[in-house]
């Protein structure tokens, strides 16, 4: 099955580090109270205040209209709030056989 996977990396100053992670819970839980198609997100952290963070759709159409609400919910508006730059964001397609 071919999902959707949205790549955004940005930074976030190291002040606001255990904030951005503090409020990660509240984003996933209104991503998956509001974007449907949400699959699952992962977080990682790079060198240099810079953030990955991947998330999973099921169709291209589910994460364009998430991009179309934006921080429409408190959860997901906190932790959009702590991003200082955003330095890249693309999309792909998984191509792995799952089973």
């Amino acid at each position: 099955m071919t999902r959707t996977v949205e790549l955004t990396r940005f930074r976030v100053s190291p002040e606001n580090a255990e904030r951005l992670l503090a409020a990660r819970p509240g984003m996933l839980a209104d991503f998956r109270a509001d974007r449907a198609g949400f699959l699952g997100a992962r977080l990682v952290r790079l060198p240099g205040d810079e953030w990955l963070d991947i998330v999973e759709w099921r169709a291209p159409e589910d994460r364009a209209a998430s991009a179309a609400k934006g921080g429409n919910l408190p959860g997901i508006r906190g932790f959009f709030e702590l991003i200082d730059e955003l330095v890249s964001a693309e999309d792909g397609t998984t191509e792995e056989n799952e089973g």
